[in-house]
């Protein structure tokens, strides 16, 4: 499956455009547009170009070369150099990463030594996810083991760092493609509980749901709020200048190639498993490679739908749906029901997996991979370490309390409230923290985290504009605090300069809520208040 995935992932080795990376309006702009000295923004933009020696206009003096304030132009490069054909293409293709092989030359497809390095980095990073569990449970450890990888891989890189800088880039270029794929693919490894809603809350009273939403949309509002504002009040104590991050790997967009050849593997699938439901030995097995291709498939169509479309139907809900619809016909057609067959999309059995156990098996590899990018933010998180340290502190702590009082307050069973207790935390680590709690619904928990996510997804902007939340770390902050990936993934499509720390209070956030969780004092007053 990961092969197949990774068939055009490669292709988004390069990091987001410059002109789209711009820092914050508070930082100084050249204001003379007839200077010809490049302003300290451009040399900020440039250093990135420079260190991979290409030439760029903010380096020369010449009339020719100058740019307009704040708005570098790569038209202007290509004036110094018409003829040059391999520097064009050096400025325009992706970065020369490892493993991107030859993608440029060949229309987008990966060379085959760049599938090889894509599989092989990623089979690392999901054998040691698979190790540290095997090793944590052998051990009787509750910590999650996956958050204890993430920081022995980002104590390695800061050693490396320190003492061989090189070794230290190459560590992550090495890794590169697996954590480009794991960035493009994410959303998908939080839909397998979204899928299997309904057999999850069939025992949940009506009005418990009702109470479940609420506690989700107002405990999101709350924590947004928290944050954002906690973020504000130490910028105005600290007053550290916003400067520019170090540019983010972007991933590429579907390739019609992709939904093609997943199509074929529904089609051909679904047949087979019509024909013979235990042709791979078990029904779930059988079903899981249709199974698999409606959800990739739900998620393409989702994310090429027009914006003002996803705003009523999230990509993650197309996905959703789209696998829950092949459910229905499958148990339809087949006459074995949509509760087999959502039974057989996640069985929770390792020697029987399902499409949906695949899916979430790459959750430990997404907590890993939060190493390379905190790694990749250090000097920003160094140098606003004030503001993202207290405010994820703060948020992170009032959103699980404010959900057990919240709970305790308006009469939900305290079990349904311990499941919805990291609704603010990323799917990965929110299932690690409800194990630390007896009787928890994981499924419940997963789908609550889905939802606070979309709610943020499609809010979130609109609220921090009406809280007067305008400054990037707090707009940052608030939003992956409150909504983790799915709020990050939504607000860096618009506002790029906040996306560093988006990225950095994701999984800070998750981090911290582990921690805390781990302790058995803070679990006793939250089972306490929550009744």
């Amino acid at each position: 499956m990961a092969a197949m995935m990774g068939i055009s992932a490669l292709r988004s080795h390069h990091p987001l455009p410059l002109s789209t990376a711009r820092p914050a309006t508070a930082l100084p702009r050249a204001t003379s547009p007839t200077s010809h000295q490049p302003s300290s923004l451009t040399l900020l933009r440039c250093r990135c170009r420079c260190r991979r020696s290409l030439p760029h206009s903010c380096c020369s003096s010449s009339p020719r070369a100058s740019l307009s304030p704040g708005a570098p132009d790569s038209a202007a490069f290509m004036a110094l150099a018409p003829n040059n054909a391999a520097l064009r293409h050096r400025l325009i293709a992706p970065n020369s990463t490892a493993g991107s092989g030859d993608a440029a030359a060949t229309g987008g497809l990966p060379s085959v030594v760049g599938i090889a390095h894509l599989a092989v980095s990623l089979g690392i990073v999901l054998a040691t996810d698979k190790y540290l569990k095997q090793a944590f449970v052998a051990a009787s450890i509750k910590f999650p083991s996956a958050l204890f990888g993430m920081f022995c891989i980002f104590s390695v890189l800061l050693v490396l760092d320190t003492v061989a800088p090189a070794l230290a880039k190459a560590f992550m270029d090495f890794f590169e493609p697996a954590t480009l794929f794991i960035q493009r693919w994410l959303p998908l490894f939080y839909v397998p509980s979204l899928v299997v809603l309904p057999l999850a809350v069939r025992d949940v009273p009506a009005a418990s749901g009702l109470k479940i939403c609420l506690i989700t949309f107002g405990g999101w509002f709350a924590s947004l709020a928290v944050a954002g504002y906690t973020a504000l009040t130490v910028r105005k104590i600290v007053k550290t200048e916003l400067i520019a991050a170090e540019p983010m790997g972007k991933p590429s967009a579907f390739a019609t190639l992709e939904f093609w050849a997943w199509g074929a593997v529904f089609v051909a699938s679904f047949a087979t498993a019509f024909v013979n439901p235990t042709a791979l030995g078990t029904t779930a097995r059988t079903c899981l490679p249709f199974m698999l291709a409606s959800t990739v498939l739900g998620y393409m169509v989702g994310s090429g739908l027009p914006s003002g479309i996803k705003k009523l139907l999230h990509p993650i809900i197309c996905c959703a749906l789209s696998a829950n619809l092949s459910a229905v016909a499958y148990g339809y057609l087949s006459g074995s029901g949509i509760d087999a067959a959502l039974g057989d999309y996640l069985t929770k059995v390792p020697s029987n997996p399902g499409a949906g156990d695949v899916l979430m098996g790459f959750l430990g590899s997404v907590i890993l991979s939060f190493a390379f990018s905190m790694f990749k933010q250090r000097k920003l998180v160094k140098r606003h370490a004030a503001e993202i340290f207290t405010s994820i502190a703060i948020a992170s702590t009032f959103s699980l309390y404010s959900t057990a009082i919240l709970g305790r307050l308006i009469g939900l069973e305290p079990t349904l409230t311990i499941s919805i207790l990291p609704r603010c935390i990323t799917v990965a680590l929110a299932l690690s923290i409800v194990s630390f709690f007896e009787g928890a619904n994981t499924s419940l928990t997963a789908a609550v985290v889905v939802l606070t996510g979309l709610i943020g997804a499609n809010f979130v902007q609109a609220a921090m504009d009406k809280l007067g939340l305008n400054d990037p770390i707090a707009r940052g902050i608030g939003t992956a605090s409150s909504a983790h990936g799915l709020g990050t993934a939504a607000l860096s499509a618009k506002e790029p300069e906040a996306l560093p720390f988006c990225a950095i209070a994701y999984a800070l956030t998750g981090i911290f809520g582990s921690l805390i969780c781990s302790s058995p004092a803070v679990r006793q007053s939250l089972v306490f208040i929550a009744g």
